[in-house]
């Protein structure tokens, strides 16, 4: 006997539980990968996005144990009014005993009654997840791979490189005032990513917008750090690099992008290799960056490689139609 109890609330005895889940099922899955402290479990599921909003379930057993949990993130922006994305994770010794599929029919349900047309999932490139995705109509749609970067060991010459016209600009949490509009016009620029055959919409950033992302991550207890790129009376790129609260060893790479009219002069690897500088000097306990590119940009795969990442793992986007009965 499963049950799928909604949370609506997340009381630290939930994010406790949530945790123990996880960190069992990143255990069996993912066992060289750094797991989430409780305080970050509960930071992420207590504090949403000002474009989002999340319905989550704990899985108990006859006897009240958690052994499931299950995440569903609704896009409420209107490019991706269509999508939703799960988050699935059950304990190792109650997989194959219906616990996944009763939170796959929970969250297939919330989508369906949210009219989302697309349910999307992650899972590692090996292992079970892909597999329990398949069986259950799930289209594997993009293919990711993860790189790490040891930060003592990358080469960060560029960041000495002449880019006459160009210049670096760095700020800590929410985007000045002043660059707030420029860094929205850039960060627009994202929507020409590769995606596959993923159905995952678009999205449509402001100033008002880049500041509630810095706001929800600041929120959390993260620290958002961002070097931008500015040229010929506006932004023409930027990197973002995140460090989540507590952590003592990974930064989590996020945007990277050069706007169309300034690509082909490196400036990519520029403003990235000036990134990893900065972390030296600003944060000499992080000891490695992971970021993650679509298998298909192979332009931004060589820019990584040439700072010296490697490759590290891979995920698999799944996707379910979820207009098909």
């Amino acid at each position: 006997m499963i049950n799928a109890i909604p949370l609506t609330q997340v009381s630290t005895e939930d994010a406790t539980a949530w945790h123990a889940v996880v960190s069992a099922s990143l255990a069996a899955d993912l066992p060289e990968e750094p797991r989430p402290t409780v305080e970050q479990i509960h930071a992420q599921l207590s504090v949403t996005g000002r474009h989002n909003r999340r319905l989550l379930w704990l899985a108990t057993d006859a006897d009240g144990a958690v052994v499931g949990v299950a995440g569903l993130r609704l896009f409420t922006s209107s490019g991706q009014l269509h999508l939703a994305e799960l988050e699935l994770h059950v304990t190792p010794d109650r997989r194959r005993s219906g616990v996944g599929s009763h939170l796959l029919a929970t969250a297939v349900r919330a989508a369906r009654d949210e009219e989302r047309r697309s349910l999307v999932a992650a899972a590692p490139g090996e292992g079970p997840t892909g597999a329990f995705c398949a069986a259950r109509g799930f289209r594997r749609v993009l293919a990711f791979d993860h790189l790490l970067l040891d930060v003592a060991d990358a080469d960060v010459a560029e960041a000495e490189a002449e880019h006459p016209g160009y210049e670096l600009v760095s700020w800590t949490g929410t985007v000045p005032d002043e660059l707030a509009e420029a860094f929205a016009s850039v960060k627009n620029a994202m929507n020409d990513m590769p995606m596959g055959d993923m159905d995952y919409g678009s999205q449509t950033w402001t100033a008002d917008r880049v500041r509630a992302m810095a706001e929800v991550l600041a929120d959390r207890g993260d620290l958002l750090l961002t070097t931008a790129v500015l040229g010929k009376g506006e932004m023409a790129g930027y990197t973002e690099i995140v460090i989540r609260s507590g952590e003592t060893q990974r930064a989590l790479q996020y945007d990277t992008v050069v706007a169309p009219a300034h690509r082909g002069h490196q400036l990519g690897l520029w403003v990235k290799a000036e990134m990893v500088r900065r972390l030296r000097a600003e944060h000499p306990g992080i000891e490695e960056i992971e970021t993650d590119n679509a298998q298909e940009n192979t332009h931004m795969i060589a820019v990584n490689r040439r700072l010296g990442f490697r490759f590290h793992r891979s995920t698999h986007e799944y996707q379910l139609d979820l207009s098909a009965e």
